[in-house]
């Protein structure tokens, strides 16, 4: 299938006001999903469109509503709200689609949207493919259609979405917990602490007064992955038994424990991996993580006695694999498990089908208080990560990375130096553009050795794609948290 011109790994993303993401282009666009999206349905087509507080998505979502309006479809505007909870909603209301109007933990500058299919799920390839294809074949100049179809408020079904979360864990008490919450401005900014509160946690609200531009500035799941040292003095003032942090529009989702120590994607999916394991609630038994995923979960399943099986870097490949270990095994009142370092958790069942971070944060405080002593810090201590870091590079084209001898020497090079290599990954990212390596090792090396390396394939890979000097490079340590710095040779 050819390449698509406007559809990444997670809908269509740019910086608003440039193309893709303009009014105009948008406008187009909704006229495309209505037309082609309705297709074989039967009878009235609803599509539903939540957003986070981007001070472009009032533009992009009336630009949306206008196009999918001609026709002649119900739009409903269900307001600012995580992009699960527009997931679950789509399913919840019988729509034709859903549309989520984000650009996750990306800058407030840019901003993307992303198409849910009847089920709250992505779109296939194919219908991304017809989509475009239909794009391709509008006229250009101003379309002038005529709506046809009728705008509905559909804000009030918040409250459905907050009643679906409070029945994740029915009769979950967290009296007596103190938690932190950083809801990064974005879309969790009511429904993060409104949740925790009526379920009876002593709730310090961070970050929840949005202005449109400060969405995941200095706050949020990104940042405390890159600066884990400012959320841990938070943690440590307000004597706070967990931190939990999300990204813009609430998917994912980081948590620290009472001691400071970062909580990622990798150590929640082993905890609740071993704890649904122990109720025969884990489908098929198994875990499913991407090749990102640190080599230390391997040892770690096998020592808990449940399967670890990995996709391709991106949670629709996970959801893949769920839907397939669900298509052979059926659910049987079981969960589906699986998910990303980045905190993107999917648990999967017969009324969701995406990762949400409210939801996982809630699973996770289960099995806190379900232990003899409740301490996030004695939980996360069962899981000794390996050595691990992932650098990210802004680049200024993406030519593929096998035609580059240069780099394919590099990383040929890399594994000589690295006895104890467990895992290298080299890619592009799917949704921006930049390029991102991973390197995993055994105790071998340390993460300073790691860092130089990798500062070393960032200034690689810059110059081989004519990037101009200074372009930004961060080289994150997974493992522990925190960005390292440029070894002080290069300087």
């Amino acid at each position: 299938m050819a390449q698509n011109e406007y559809f990444g790994t997670d809908g269509i993303r740019g910086k608003a006001g440039e193309l893709p993401m303009t009014p105009d282009f948008v406008y187009r666009l909704g006229v495309a999903v209505g037309h082609v999206l309705s297709q074989g349905t039967r009878g009235k087509d609803l599509f539903v469109i939540g957003r986070d507080t981007r001070v472009s998505g009032p533009m992009l979502q009336e630009a949306l509503t206008h196009g999918l309006l001609t026709s002649g479809a119900r739009v409903m505007d269900l307001g600012i709200l995580p992009t699960p909870g527009i997931a679950w909603l789509t399913r919840k209301l019988g729509a034709t689609a859903g549309a989520v109007i984000s650009a996750s933990h990306n800058p407030a500058a840019e901003n993307g949207i992303k198409f849910l299919n009847n089920q709250g799920m992505k779109l296939s390839a194919e219908q991304e493919a017809r989509l475009e294809a239909y794009l391709a074949t509008l006229p250009e100049g101003d379309l002038n259609l005529p709506e046809t179809g009728q705008r509905e408020d559909g804000r009030q079904n918040y409250d459905l979405y907050l009643q679906d979360l409070h029945d994740t864990q029915k009769g979950l008490d967290l009296q007596g917990l103190k938690i932190l919450l950083d809801c990064s401005n974005g879309a969790a900014y009511r429904v993060g602490p409104e949740l925790f509160v009526e379920l009876g946690a002593d709730v310090v609200a961070l970050n929840t007064e949005f202005d449109g531009i400060n969405i995941n500035v200095h706050a949020g799941s990104e940042y405390a992955r890159s600066k884990p040292e400012e959320l841990a003095a938070l943690v440590a003032e307000h004597q706070a038994d967990v931190a939990i942090t999300f990204d813009g529009d609430a998917d994912r989702v980081i948590l620290m424990d009472e001691k400071g120590r970062l909580i990622d994607g990798d150590h929640m999916l082993a905890i609740l991996a071993d704890a649904l394991h122990q109720q025969d609630l884990l489908l098929a038994n198994t875990l499913v993580t991407t090749v990102m995923a640190n080599g230390s979960l391997h040892q770690y399943a096998a020592d808990h006695h449940f399967e670890l099986i990995q996709t391709p870097v991106g949670d629709k490949y996970v959801t893949e694999a769920l839907l397939s270990l669900t298509s052979e095994n059926g659910f049987d009142g079981k969960f589906g498990l699986g998910g990303e370092q980045s905190g993107h958790i999917i648990l999967l069942d017969e009324n969701h089908r995406t990762g949400d971070g409210l939801r996982t944060a809630i699973f996770m405080l289960k099995v806190l208080l379900e232990q003899e002593q409740p301490s996030l810090a004695a939980l996360a201590s069962r899981i000794e990560k390996f050595p691990q870091l992932i650098a990210s590079c802004n680049v200024a084209a993406k030519p593929d990375l096998k035609s580059l001898d240069a780099m394919q020497s590099k990383l040929e090079e890399v594994k000589h130096r690295l006895p104890g290599l467990v895992q290298l990954n080299s890619r592009y990212s799917g949704t921006e553009p930049k390029y991102r390596l991973m390197l995993e090792a055994d105790t071998r090396h340390t993460t300073r050795e790691l860092a130089a390396i990798c500062w070393e394939v960032c200034d690689l890979i810059q110059k081989e794609t004519s990037t101009p000097p200074g372009a930004k490079i961060e080289v994150l340590n997974v493992s522990e948290g925190g960005l390292m710095p440029r070894p002080e040779a290069d300087n």
